[in-house]
């Protein structure tokens, strides 16, 4: 497969490598999946339970071919005007008030809808970017089913189409990584032009060689005693199963405050690192049975 000249990856393996150089720990299908992503032009639909490295994967990519990142934050809501483009009315209006008296308005409005005047949001700016970009769309389970239909045109043929400057066409494809927490359901026609990818929470060797990479400092015994204890937490019936991030954090906690071992003691002192509900701290307190 002849691979473009600025291809971010030459192989799953180099993914691998150059993927954990930046601190992101890689399995097999990750690796396979992302090479693919870039070797066939295709999206990559991440989806998976929040907290597992969906959106640190994109910016693990973005590290790795020291690309630069232009990320699209979705919520409900979310438009064409906020996600794609919008004019600068403001400055339109300023313009048209200084326009001489006795200029015709079709010159007016030429001098208006210029690229001077356009306001790029993040699809926009990554299809117009020369240099090599990530687009990182995030939690597009959040948007409206209305944003699914904008994103189908973007990314089938990677131009927009603005009706006072025409048709504008990527110079160079971003790598393009969409999240999902399935919220919802998306639609099979955006999921078509995607290859797909699921995360779960790592298996706990995984997650122990994570710490281990993101926490200078800590002691093997100390990241498997916190690994055990982290899925343990994710097995009890919560609201909120503690993220990879936030075990990292309780590791990095745990040294801040001088401790080698995660005790009772010490579980009961620092379980706000990890669990953010007050049921959830009381459930694990009881379960655990930590003294309140």
């Amino acid at each position: 497969m002849t691979l473009s000249a600025d291809a971010l990856f030459i192989s799953p393996e180099d993914v691998t490598q150059r993927l954990g150089e930046v601190g992101y720990l890689t399995d097999d299908a990750i690796a396979t999946t992302v090479y693919l992503a870039q070797a066939l032009g295709k999206p990559l639909l991440v989806e998976g339970p929040a907290g597992v490295g969906k959106t640190e994967l994109a910016k693990a990519v973005s590290r790795a071919g020291s690309a630069e990142l232009i990320r699209l934050q979705c919520y409900e809501g979310l438009d064409e005007a906020r996600a794609l483009y919008e004019w600068n009315y403001k400055k339109q209006l300023l313009r048209i008030q200084a326009a001489p008296t006795d200029q015709a308005w079709d010159a007016t409005h030429d001098d208006i809808f210029t690229d001077e005047f356009l306001l790029e949001r993040p699809l926009l700016a990554a299809i117009r970017r020369p240099t090599t970009t990530v687009l990182l769309i995030d939690e597009t389970d959040k948007a409206d089913v209305e944003v699914e239909g904008l994103l189908l045109e973007v990314l089938s043929d990677f131009q927009v189409t603005i009706p006072e400057l025409g048709t504008l066409t990527a110079v160079r494809r971003p790598f393009v990584v969409l999240t999902s927490n399935a919220a919802r359901e998306l639609s099979e026609a955006l999921k078509r032009r995607c290859l797909y990818l699921h995360l779960d929470y790592p298996a706990p060797e995984r997650e122990r060689d994570i710490v281990l990479a993101q926490v200078p400092g800590i002691e093997a015994e100390l990241a498997e005693q916190l690994v055990r204890t982290v899925n343990t937490l994710r097995g009890m019936e919560i609201k909120k199963a503690p993220s990879i991030a936030e075990t990292v954090d309780w590791a990095r906690t745990l040294l801040a405050l001088g401790l080698d071992e995660l005790d009772e003691k010490a579980v009961a002192r620092t379980l706000g690192v990890v669990l953010k509900h007050v049921s959830d701290q009381e459930r694990a307190t009881k379960e655990l049975g930590l003294k309140g």
